[in-house]
């Protein structure tokens, strides 16, 4: 919603006017931030909801989340404001995930219209959906997904660090390249098909 307001704003309601790839990452860089300050918090509780282990072997039921509403209760009282956006700085520069995504899927899509000589906004088939997505997809996952761990590991209680650098540096020394890229795989194959259909659908909705 936020994304095509604001690239429906900056083509003064025009949708034959190509934007280029500054303008498209620009409308989705804003539209990136405005969701993250929205949604913080409930990563930061999901992250905590699936990390919860430990407290069953240390007797410590107090420090059990018994669900979301109860979560959120829990980190506001014990931590604060601050608590519900650990992990605030990495997601944003997570917001160039979403950028980069949104730039590549409208690039290809007003390229492939303009070697086929029609304009940018002419409907494609399902199939040339399904691919932009996919495609677009894997480039920003490929790009941007280590700052996806760095927000994790921030968000997990169990661990210490002292902010996104230090998170950073510890990766670094202990796992290398390889750990800014745990669970990568599973990652792609739980929000490709997601994407993929969301974009689909999206585009069939609208005119």
């Amino acid at each position: 919603m936020f994304y095509n307001t604001i690239k429906t704003f900056i083509q003064g309601g025009n949708t034959t006017q190509p934007l280029g790839p500054t303008l498209h990452m620009l409308a989705a860089a804003e539209s990136g931030v405005l969701t993250l300050i929205l949604t913080n918090p409930i990563w930061v509780v999901k992250t905590r909801l699936c990390l919860q282990y430990g407290a069953e072997a240390s007797g410590n039921k107090a420090s059990e989340y018994r669900g979301m509403v109860h979560a959120l209760a829990q980190i506001y009282r014990k931590e604060g404001i601050r608590g519900l956006y650990r992990g605030f700085i990495p997601g944003m520069f997570g917001v160039s995930h979403g950028a980069l995504q949104f730039m590549t899927y409208e690039e290809m899509k007003n390229y492939y219209n303009t070697y086929r000589k029609l304009p940018i906004d002419t409907k494609l088939a399902t199939t040339e959906y399904l691919a932009f997505a996919a495609i677009s997809k894997l480039i920003a996952a490929a790009a941007t997904y280590p700052y996806q761990v760095i927000r994790a590991r921030l968000q997990d209680h169990h661990l210490n660090y002292t902010g996104s650098w230090d998170c950073i540096k510890q990766t670094w020394r202990y796992e290398h390249m390889r750990g800014f890229y745990k669970g990568l795989v599973p990652y792609l194959v739980h929000v490709t098909p997601n994407i993929c259909m969301v974009m689909l659908i999206w585009e069939k909705l609208t005119n």
